[in-house]
């Protein structure tokens, strides 16, 4: 993903990831060191982590939240309450926190900020709540609050900012497909869409916000750029977020929400900005900005990597030394303890053994036994880590003679081969101890594979479970009716358990089947009763179509617009149709997000699938 992006820098949001979920192609990455925020009670919630390519830049500090009430990893000392040497700075004073609806430990717990500090500036990868119900419209302005609280605090201490990240905001009706709707849904004019809370609070950040009325009290500058939209000013339809549950991003019917935002005085470092808008994998696209090399700050013109790494590290644009684990901060992903002194599971396969296979170790063997810490199995190859070497055959232990130690070896063998058996016969109910042919020990994975034809072994393997005394007939009649009765397809089967219950199935429900089959057969005369039984046997080729038709999907309607089948959707909203399937136009809303006539987008056909009837249709 990384070599896609060709970002040296990359924050995700959203990562909806817990703690014991972590895996090492997460948090090993070679060549790359990664900050983890994780929600604190809500499993599987928000999260945000950020990346950063060690070979490029490496931050001085890290931190966690936008209050610092947190604490960093392996320490009771919160963030603002660290040396100030230790703190990146800027934290909400006392009088900011209490203007919000909600207390600080609440605004942090659920994984929604990192902080990264670089001499250059202070970045913020933030995931900001969404405006889904009025329940969360406390929690929501008391994090937009807080956030620009900090961001203001680090500008008054002279320090950069970038806040880049999901902020969950569109800032006008440029931004966003579906304003003029919104408006009308709400009775809102333009200035009253452009004049929400949230919205009034982003755009009196941002330089170019529309504010409308008097601006808000310490909020009367704005100090952020727009970097995206100053390198597109007018562009429409630059947006970053679409509706999966309408597939609305083929259409384009979506929102600009995510942003890469910067001080004002760092306007001239960024020489593009844009959306990637053709990157599959989310419901978001990525949004990227690129800085100069050469930037000027404090008035002096410096190569960009001098400033994004810590003093020393690189003078002109040249590295002066290497980037080691002292470098790495207390939040880096590598130290938490379960990766803390690991390498990534690929890596481990690239060095090469510390032994030859040929060679071996005089204590593999002792006193003509396998070694305890090996497992018992003489003729295991050797692994690619280089602490197991292979013993070979001609190799001696103690100095005793390689045929001693056949006994030994052999027996292990055996009492493994005796165990394997018996334990197989365990689990086989047909009452008979005689091995299975070949595949016999097979199950079905589906329905349809009890009247699939798999050869005649299973005519071998049914007409041995037979009572003792059962006449078999060898004419080709007879074993015609027995495939038809008890071969079974058992090719797609993957799981033991399976496989013992079917070849219990197999081996005693189509054994009394052939049987009442060759009764009828060899002895016509047996009257009425025989005739009953044969009567009892159905024809596999029409119980397959029987069943089949039961399982099968009912045929689609198509659509009236493009005469394409419908695809289903399922109610979810509250009400007296929620739970109520229904068949829709499968093709993607349009740029209007209407349904519409006569052209490409998605039509108005709409059929609940309970009023459906193919066999009414055709």
């Amino acid at each position: 993903m990384f070599d896609i992006l060709e970002a040296d820098i990359v924050v995700f949001q959203e990562t909806k990831i817990q703690r014991k979920d972590l895996v090492d192609d997460m948090v090993l990455v070679p060549g790359w060191d990664c900050y983890w925020s994780l929600p604190k009670h809500k499993k599987g919630y928000s999260g945000v982590v950020i990346y950063t390519r060690q070979s490029v830049c490496a931050p001085i500090r890290a931190e966690e939240g936008i209050t610092g009430i947190l604490c960093p990893p392996n320490s009771a000392t919160s963030y603002f309450e660290a040396p100030e040497d230790q703190q990146i700075g800027g934290y909400p004073t006392k009088p900011q926190l209490e203007a919000s609806a909600v207390d600080a430990t609440t605004l942090d717990s659920e994984g929604r900020c990192v902080i990264l500090e670089f001499p250059a500036f202070v970045l913020l990868g933030v995931y900001s709540p969404a405006n889904r119900d009025e329940t969360r419209d406390n929690f929501r302005l008391g994090f937009l609050d807080v956030l620009d609280a900090r961001i203001r605090n680090l500008e008054a201490m002279g320090k950069r900012v970038v806040l880049t990240g999901d902020l969950n905001i569109s800032r006008e009706a440029l931004d966003t497909a579906n304003a003029e709707a919104a408006m009308r849904k709400n009775g809102y004019t333009a200035e009253d869409y452009i004049s929400t809370p949230a919205r009034r609070l982003f755009n009196q950040l941002l330089q170019g916000g529309k504010v409308v009325g008097e601006r808000d009290a310490h909020r009367e500058k704005p100090i952020m750029w727009d970097v995206c939209r100053g390198f597109h000013s007018g562009r429409k339809g630059m947006f970053t977020c679409w509706e999966q549950k309408v597939n609305a991003r083929p259409g384009n019917y979506g929102s600009r929400i995510d942003y890469v935002l910067c001080s004002l005085t760092m306007q001239s470092w960024f020489s593009e900005s844009n959306i990637q808008e053709g990157l599959m994998g989310s419901d978001h696209c990525p949004v990227y900005a690129i800085i100069k090399d050469q930037i000027t700050v404090d008035g002096k013109n410096v190569h960009v990597l001098d400033v994004m790494n810590p003093a020393g590290m690189f003078v002109d644009g040249q590295r002066q030394r290497e980037y080691s684990p002292r470098d790495m901060l207390p939040m880096s992903g590598k130290l938490i303890p379960e990766f803390d002194g690991r390498r990534n599971i690929r890596d481990m396969f690239t060095r090469k053994p510390s032994l030859q296979k040929s060679q071996s170790t005089a204590s593999s063997l002792q006193n003509g036994e396998l070694d305890p810490g090996r497992p018992n199995n003489a003729d295991e190859s050797s692994t690619p880590q280089s602490s197991q070497t292979t013993v070979p055959k001609t190799s001696t232990a103690n100095g005793q003679n390689p045929k001693d130690t056949a006994p030994s070896l052999t027996a292990k063998k055996r009492s493994l081969a005796d165990a394997s058996t018996s334990k197989s016969l365990k689990r086989s109910k047909s009452g008979s101890a005689a091995p299975l042919p070949p595949g016999a020990g097979k199950g079905q994975q589906s329905l349809k594979g009890f009247f699939h034809s798999t050869g005649t072994a299973r005519a071998t393997c049914a007409a041995s479970t037979l009572a003792p005394g059962t006449e078999i007939q060898s004419d080709e009649t007879s074993i015609t009716a027995l495939r038809s009765v008890v071969e079974i397809d058992t090719s797609d089967v993957k799981s033991p358990t399976h496989a013992s219950g079917v070849q219990s199935f197999a081996s005693t429900s189509p054994a009394s089947s052939f049987r009442s089959i060759q009764s009828s057969q060899a002895s016509p005369s047996q009257g009425r009763g025989a005739t009953q039984d044969a009567e009892t046997v159905h024809d596999p080729i029409q119980s397959k179509e029987s069943w089949s038709k039961l399982f099968t999907k009912p045929a689609a309607p198509r659509c009236e617009g493009h005469d394409e089948p419908c695809k289903t959707m399922l109610t979810k909203k509250s009400g007296m149709n929620c739970g109520r399937s229904f068949w829709m136009c499968a093709r993607p809303l349009g740029p209007s997000g209407e349904k519409e006539k006569n052209t490409q987008w998605r039509c108005h056909t709409f059929i609940w699938c309970s009023d459906w009837n193919p066999t009414t249709a055709a």
